[in-house]
């Protein structure tokens, strides 16, 4: 399929030639009849990603703190590498669209093949062929509404949510600042409700549509708004102003405090310099509301990807319920489109289009809608190159297969993986076909596509890397079994008990276990090895202390979600218990675990946590892991106390054998975690030449030891992970 994409890297508008996306359980796939241009929002994210790094900077601040921090504690080259994988990420451009339902997901029970629908959202509703949407961003279309007027629809919430932000009331008096689009929307919606509007904007042109439109008090001159206000108003003031320009001025915002009557509200939803004189808003207790996007329910995970709708009782307006409302007003014709539709091409033609309008050689653009052919076939996978080089003869190739490429797998493996010798990247899967056609063609594979199916089911293909969200994993491991594919899985091997069962199950009927790895990368880093030599020759048990500085979540993110992450001590916390066992050479035996209490919200319980262990040889240790300390400061901290000796080492840079009182000192000039040295040993196993350390038997005591973790929290007594069968509900 066609999609139009932008590097945030060079700024670069380009049309692509893709993989159609996969539906989604509780999403719909939509053959787009018909997108809208956002020209104010797409402008800003088009000449964002034009500027230079140092310009991108200077725009972003607050993501150059955050870097700075970063690279103080990880290093310098593994920050650049993440930060640069964020900046060549191609963002699919377009969040409004019309078009045809063509597939269901099993969950999406509101909606049918054939269903006309309006899609929203960025990310979702994008200018491509078909878009994969979640059941909240699409609605059905009335009948009188034609696919062109639908394909408003976020933009028609943006204008709607900005009136409601107003808090108006029948016979309001309301001035809305630019008539652009958003503006020529926001002065229809406000007059089917009642309100007595005037406008102002410094372009003639759309003046003069205003007027056509039927709004009188509309003007180009400042001067003559405070007239018409004044006229309006009685001279007490307007009730609201609601601005729709895009500016850096603070011009509007200051103009808007003088037209409102005391206690008067102003509403931003373009975007305008906010600093008012506090005098003035003192005098008439003016509201100032930044009016965000379509709605209640937006940027909400939850709302947004999961389907979870915000109760009509405690919300009445949600972005969906907007867009209903806004079709509605379209087909009671109390909204005119037709007349702010100015361009129409078709999406061969979108390059150009967006050529002349960053040029500003596009005549007096409106509203620029895209037209999309109706018989694309749906293809999800299709070759890059012209031909498959398949394995050698000599047995030391093996050809790989991808699923799934986040930041941390092009910021850090796949680079890895492209440098390594008798390697073929065979086919690279991801859910986006904008994501997967950019990063196949970047790191070299030889095939793309949105179907992860096709990957196992390739006979050519002698192993899996698996980069995939947490919930998928159990089904990794599963295929993985089936298939007999190698696999390389990112941790953990799973996110529940149940699933942790019926992977135990599964393997039971099975001869021959394939290679699995999961991604511990600590235990393959020089500084575990050096640890580990200095620890080769201990005659008792030992003590070890380790503490984890996580840097803090919000309780909002994907990791905390019962669905998806389940916590970070699923998520996260078997990186450490692989790490013990394995310096301690021995399975963990007991746990208890206790978490603070605090309000689970600005401080997350479950993140900052207290674990003691046994371990079968009789050592002992225990871990601290918490998410409130400083993020800028060292993340990492292990302290190992046997025979006389201590080994002290710090965030993978820098490990020291204390013993006689002298020092043996261990340095690397970066943060050296195992990534690499985890990927060879994991092409190694896969090719025959080495035996893996950890056995699937042995990955699945360490999750008993995460589940224990977790019992031992919610009972706040020790367990045995041994005893683990299903958590208690």
């Amino acid at each position: 399929m066609k999609q139009v994409v932008q590097s945030y890297k060079t700024g670069e508008v380009a049309l692509r030639e893709v993989p159609v996306p996969q539906c989604g359980s509780k999403r719909i796939l939509v053959r787009n009849q018909n997108s809208l241009i956002s020209l104010g929002t797409e402008r800003s994210t088009i000449e964002l990603g034009r500027k230079s790094l140092l310009g991108k900077a200077a725009a972003r601040p607050d993501l150059v703190r955050r870097a700075w921090d970063k690279a103080k504690k990880e290093g310098l080259l593994k920050t650049w590498q993440e930060a640069m994988g964020r900046l060549d990420t191609p963002t699919p451009l377009g969040y409004s669209s019309a078009g045809i339902v063509e597939l269901c997901g099993v969950a999406a029970t509101e909606f049918s093949p054939g269903d006309r629908v309006a899609c929203i959202g960025q990310g979702f509703a994008s200018h491509a062929e078909f878009v994969s949407v979640p059941v909240n961003l699409a609605c059905r279309i009335p009948k009188e509404v034609s696919n062109e007027e639908a394909a408003f629809g976020m933009l028609g919430i943006i204008a709607l949510h900005g009136v409601r932000s107003a808090n108006l009331t029948f016979g309001s008096n309301v001035v809305v600042m630019g008539l652009g689009l958003l503006g020529l929307l926001t002065i229809q919606i406000l007059k089917s409700y009642g309100c007595s509007v005037i406008a102002i904007d410094p372009a003639k042109d759309k003046t003069d549509l205003a007027l056509r439109l039927g709004f009188l008090a509309v003007t180009n001159n400042a001067d003559e708004l405070v007239t018409l206000s004044n006229h309006a108003s009685g001279g007490l003031g307007v009730d609201a102003v609601i601005i729709t320009a895009a500016t850096r001025d603070h011009a509007p915002v200051d103009q808007a405090i003088h037209l409102c009557r005391p206690k008067g509200r102003i509403v931003v939803v373009g975007t305008a310099d906010i600093h008012p004189d506090r005098n003035e808003l003192w005098q008439k207790e003016v509201d100032i509301v930044v009016s965000k996007a379509g709605g209640p329910g937006s940027v909400d995970p939850l709302y947004e990807i999961e389907g979870v709708d915000l109760p009509i009782g405690d919300v009445r307006w949600t972005q969906k319920r907007n867009l209903q409302e806004f079709l509605r007003l379209i087909a009671e014709e109390k909204i005119d489109l037709q007349s702010l539709i100015t361009h129409r091409v078709n999406i061969e033609e979108a390059e150009t289009v967006y050529a002349e309008f960053i040029a500003g050689t596009l005549l007096q653009p409106i509203g620029v809608l895209l037209a999309y052919p109706k018989a694309t076939s749906i293809q999800r996978s299709f070759p890059i190159t012209q031909k498959y080089v398949g394995k050698n003869n000599s047995g030391s190739n093996i050809a790989l297969g991808v699923i799934g490429a986040g930041l941390f797998g092009k910021a850090l493996l796949l680079p890895a993986l492209k440098s390594q010798a008798g390697v073929t990247l065979h086919t690279l899967a991801t859910g986006s076909g904008a994501s997967v056609d950019h990063s196949a063609r970047k790191f070299g594979f030889a095939n793309q596509t949105t179907d992860p199916v096709s990957i196992w089911e390739n006979p050519e293909i002698d192993a899996v890397i698996g980069l995939t969200p947490h919930s998928t994993h159990a089904q990794l491991v599963s295929k993985a079994i089936t298939y007999g594919k190698a696999l390389f899985l990112e941790k953990p091997v799973c996110v529940t008990p149940d699933e942790l069962a019926q992977l135990r199950e599964q393997t039971q009927s099975i001869r021959e276990l394939p290679i699995i790895f999961v991604g511990h990368n600590r235990r393959y880093s020089p500084h575990t090895k050096r640890m580990s030599l200095w620890l080769s020759s201990r005659q008792a048990p030992l003590v070890i202390q380790m503490r984890i500085n996580s840097g803090f979540v919000p309780a909002s993110h994907w990791v905390h979600s019962e669905e998806e992450g389940r916590s970070r001590v699923v998520g996260e916390m078997s990186h450490f218990i692989d790490l013990i066992q394995c310096l301690v050479n021995a399975p963990i035996v007991r746990v208890f675990a206790e978490r603070i209490s605090s309000n689970n919200f600005s401080t997350v319980n479950n993140d900052n946590i207290s674990i003691n262990f046994k371990l079968e040889d009789g050592s002992v240790g225990s871990m601290i892991y918490s998410a409130s300390g400083d993020k800028a400061y060292s993340r990492e901290r292990t302290e190992i106390f046997f025979d006389g000796k201590t080994i002290v080492s710090n965030d993978f840079r820098h490990s020291e054998l204390h013993q006689g009182g002298k020092a043996e000192s261990f340095k690397t000039s970066g943060q050296e975690m195992g990534y690499e040295e985890e990927l060879q040993a994991f092409l190694a196993c896969s090719l025959g030449k080495v035996v893996p350390e950890l056995s699937l038997q042995q990955l699945f005591a360490t999750m008993d030891v995460i589940f224990a973790i977790e019992q031992s929290l919610a009972s706040g007594q020790p367990v045995y992970p041994a005893t683990i069968n299903v958590l208690p509900t």
